[in-house]
């Protein structure tokens, strides 16, 4: 049943991203990828390391006005963070979200080489890992998927540079929505919410 869903969102984004860019007359196509350091931002721990990650996918990009375009994207983007707890028990934990993302931006032409991108996005959660290191490794509750919830969405804020054919930019994802489903989760993780930088060199299969 969750392998059926999976497939219908991806279908479902896939067709809504092909649909958008054959709209309107001259439609840019493209391929896009990158790195991402990610956040959770959880209260009472001592130390959070950011997760060093990446994404990849498809964007299309529509121009409504001279200035002014409309930009969906389909990506496959990792996030989370590394917690440390110092206390009696010294403990590390590892957080490992993956998710199917389409972020939907306003793009605002400045000139002939820069965009200023502002928007939002949306995302479904395909896949949770998380992994406990220290003095007792196995001493918390095994948390996945399940724990999570499946559903994110969140602001989107960057700028990007265009070199002809190729463009490289960076982003800041903003999520509002809070990850913890299960109380197994939000003891570990609280109130806690998804944020990513992004940079990223995208291809414009147009030129």
């Amino acid at each position: 049943m969750k392998t059926n869903l999976r497939l219908f969102i991806l279908t479902v984004a896939i067709l809504a991203l092909s649909a958008l860019a054959s709209y309107a007359q001259g439609p840019k196509m493209g391929i896009k990828g990158g790195l991402n350091v990610s956040n959770l931002y959880v209260d009472n721990v001592n130390d959070e390391n950011s997760r060093v990650g990446f994404h990849a996918g498809f964007y299309g990009q529509v121009l409504a006005t001279g200035f002014f375009a409309l930009q969906p994207e389909l990506l496959y983007t990792t996030k989370g963070s590394e917690n440390e707890y110092d206390g009696i028990i010294d403990q590390n934990i590892k957080f490992n979200l993956n998710y199917l993302e389409v972020p939907m931006l306003a793009v605002f032409k400045l000139g002939k080489t820069a965009e200023l991108h502002a928007g939002g996005y949306g995302s479904y959660l395909l896949g949770a890992n998380v992994s406990y290191a220290g003095d007792i490794a196995t001493g918390g509750e095994d948390l996945d998927r399940d724990n999570f919830k499946t559903f994110d969405y969140g602001l989107v804020g960057g700028l990007g540079l265009n070199f002809g054919g190729v463009q490289v930019g960076a982003r800041y994802n903003y999520g509002l929505v809070k990850l913890a489903k299960t109380n197994n989760a939000k003891a570990v993780l609280g109130d806690s919410k998804n944020s990513a930088a992004q940079v990223y060199v995208a291809f414009n299969l147009n030129e």
